[in-house]
């Protein structure tokens, strides 16, 4: 029994959620937006945590602040330092892995 387009149309209507909601042809966000505004983000951190890292040596210098402060913001440094080699040297590999894949 061949249904009429109408009604396969209106009952579509009657079940679709409403509010606007079902496929929008419109993308909603650039995908490849978001994981470049983490990356910038992420080197954003990391260069701040190197900087307060830097400006807690030079305040242990002058003498102007504890040594468990300053300790404490070296180590950050460092451990955000291995991290983003860590992750340079993945990058990397898996370039070196896609260029040494055959055609």
């Amino acid at each position: 029994m061949p249904a009429n387009i109408g009604s396969v149309l209106s009952a579509y209507a009657k079940t679709a959620p409403s509010g606007g909601g079902g496929l929008d042809p419109r993308p909603a966000k650039d995908p490849g937006g978001d994981f470049l505004d983490l990356v910038k983000q992420a080197a954003e951190s990391a260069v701040e945590t190197g900087r307060a890292g830097e400006a807690a040596s030079i305040k242990a210098v002058t003498g102007n602040a504890e040594v468990s402060d300053v300790v404490t913001a070296v180590a950050n440094a460092e451990i955000t330092l291995q991290t983003a080699m860590a992750i340079r040297d993945k990058v990397i590999s898996a370039y070196q892995d896609i260029t040494r894949m055959p055609l």
